[in-house]
């Protein structure tokens, strides 16, 4: 009996370091790809993304959300995609939209969209590919200027830029494997199971949605500031989100940063983006 239960720990032991191997293996391969070139703020350095799933199906499953959420709103009349406050905020974008080639040039030739949903929600978000959704409500509440709307936009448009969306699923499809495979091959019950998912969501994915926010606040500054943007804009708008109360749960336990470290992020980043400012200003004059 003993050495029935050696040899199938052995045989278990092997195939998980099997597994654990190719697993591994597959991720080194995918996290040797980049989607843009490394930011001012950063020093010009890049980051390595993991990207397991494909553009295609990211880009596939955006359109149909995007496409869903627009025929929602259409039907509730709540869909802007002209008029005076749409005409502005787009414009904004437009202007934006150029300076994409910095850090990817084939972004410049996306089908980059605005809608404006008419609600009182303080929000606003992307969609792989270029498909931008901002909330009335964003605007109006906030009083935000064209220089706030700039940074929220840059914000969005790095996120894009960045494929976070990609590299999220990537990141979640591979921590979900790790743990099935650790699970299946060591007998892991359910409990055992729930336990370790739960450590992975808070020691891996939100952590790692953070990192992707933080990062997107500073590729959205160096964006704002090529189109000539105020780039002190990024921290009187957390400023004011700090003021409505957006973002103030626990750091630990939220996708994205606590105010208080964005605008101490973006005060530290803000000297290395006044020459591409001031740049952008002597242009448009």
């Amino acid at each position: 009996m003993l050495d029935l239960f050696l040899n199938s720990f052995k045989k278990a032991s092997g195939h998980l370091r099997t597994a654990s191997v190719a697993l591994a293996g597959a991720l080194l391969l995918a996290a040797c790809a980049s989607t843009t070139t490394g930011s001012v703020t950063t020093g010009g350095e890049g980051r390595s993304q993991l990207l397991l799933v494909s553009s295609d199906t990211v880009m596939q499953q955006s359109l149909q959300y995007y496409n869903q959420q627009n025929q929602e709103a259409k039907g509730e009349g709540t869909l802007l995609t002209s008029g005076a406050e749409w005409q502005r905020v787009n414009a904004i974008m437009q202007r934006l939209i150029p300076q994409v080639a910095a850090f990817r040039p084939d972004a410049g030739r996306w089908p980059w969209q605005l809608v404006l949903i008419d609600e009182d929600t303080v929000n606003a978000h992307v969609m792989a590919g270029g498909k931008i959704t901002f909330y009335t409500g964003l605007v109006r509440q906030l009083k935000l200027s064209d220089d706030e709307i700039a940074a929220v936009m840059g914000h969005e448009i790095a996120h894009a830029l960045r494929e976070h969306t990609r590299e999220k699923m990537s990141q979640a499809a591979a921590g979900n494997l790790a743990v099935s495979i650790g699970g299946a091959l060591l007998g892991a019950g359910q409990s055992t199971m729930q336990i370790a998912n739960m450590g992975k969501q808070l020691a891996l994915d939100l952590p790692f949605s953070r990192s992707m926010e933080s990062e997107a606040d500073l590729y959205g500054l160096e964006l704002s500031a090529r189109a000539g943007y105020n780039p002190q804009a990024a921290v009187t708008l957390w400023e004011k989100m700090a003021q409505q109360g957006g973002g103030n749960g626990p750091s630990l336990l939220s996708t994205h940063p606590a105010p208080a470290d964005r605008m101490a992020a973006l005060r530290a980043a803000i000297p290395k983006v006044m020459p591409l400012y001031d740049a952008a200003r002597t242009r448009r004059r």
